[in-house]
């Protein structure tokens, strides 16, 4: 069935991959980001992109909208620590707005992209759903604060929670700043790979896999609540000896002041028929043959940090 959705951070790293997909699954997309990472969104009869700060609520069009998937927030660790307000303010409040709004207009379905980091460090062999939540960073925090708040709108609209595992593969507006992504770029442009630490473990996902995860929840209204969403859990050593594996590359070990490391299991998305077909081989594979060809090059722009301490987005008032 088609439905006229609202994409929040449509323009972003995941942003980028799933709005194509739900135009070619036959739906119109209202494409909602602030650009400041630019917009490579292809135009499309059914697509209409519009150029907005999500803290200002009453500028989020909603009308006739059907669902909401929001993945617009401050989107990692070390960028959310940058301006704290800041990250509170997209995360978290207006996460709550948002999702007022969409009650008070009838929208029937909400699919949010938390995040698997919201359980922090744990020593759990499985870190399931119903695990205590224990967020180490604002970034974390924000978005266990948002999952509340939208929990308390089940009886108003369907929710659908995703706690994805850290993406890696390619997008247009891709990102250097997640482990696969950036271990491998490494590899290919100075045939070195720093690994700082190395032993902590972090659960992936492939961009392909979240992206079609949430074009699955649309067409699944009976599956709400929340699902963790990662297929691999691997240290961040594992991963850079994947990469080596395809590149010719040394890998150096620095230490590191990131305790971060945890595992999550999906058993619970799997049970609810979703079936991943995709990994970080086929990731990295994707990343080197796409830089080979010259389709994918080192931009800064896909640093997050480096990009928003340049645009002084921190200091930007609404």
């Amino acid at each position: 069935m088609s439905m006229r959705i609202l994409v929040t951070g449509a323009c972003g790293y995941k942003g980028n991959v799933l709005v194509p997909k739900l135009l070619d699954a036959g739906h119109s997309v209202i494409a909602f980001d602030i650009m400041w990472f630019g917009n490579d969104l292809a135009s499309h009869p059914n697509l209409r992109v519009v150029k907005g700060d999500i803290r200002q609520t009453e500028s989020i069009p909603l009308e006739g909208v059907d669902a909401i998937i929001h993945l617009a927030s401050i989107a990692n660790d070390p960028a959310g620590d940058l301006d704290p307000k800041l990250t509170w303010e997209i995360g978290a409040l207006a996460t709550m707005q948002l999702a007022d709004k969409a009650v008070r207009l009838g929208v029937d379905r909400f699919i949010y992209a938390s995040s698997g980091s919201v359980y922090g460090l744990k020593d759990e062999e499985h870190v399931t759903e119903d695990c205590c939540l224990v967020p180490l960073s604002e970034y974390n925090k924000t978005k266990m604060v948002a999952e509340r708040a939208l929990l308390s709108y089940t009886d108003d609209m369907r929710i659908q929670i995703v706690r994805p595992a850290t993406v890696c593969g390619l997008s247009p507006r891709m990102r250097l700043d997640v482990s696969v992504n950036i271990l491998t770029m490494q590899a290919l442009t100075r045939g070195e790979i720093t690994v700082f630490g190395g032993d902590q473990t972090r659960p992936n996902i492939h961009i392909d896999e979240i992206t079609d995860l949430y074009l699955y929840l649309l067409g699944r209204p009976d599956i709400v609540g929340i699902y963790n969403a990662g297929f691999e859990n691997l240290s961040i050593r594992q991963i850079a000896e994947m990469v080596c594996t395809k590149v010719e590359a040394k890998i150096k070990i620095m230490p590191s002041n990131d305790p971060r490391s945890y595992r999550v299991n999906s058993d619970k998305l799997l049970a609810a028929g979703f079936k991943p077909k995709k990994t970080v081989k086929h990731a990295i594979d994707e990343i080197c043959a796409a830089f080979k060809t010259g389709q994918l090059r080192d931009q800064e722009r896909f640093h997050t940090v480096k990009w928003m301490k340049k645009l002084e987005v921190m200091r930007t008032e609404v």
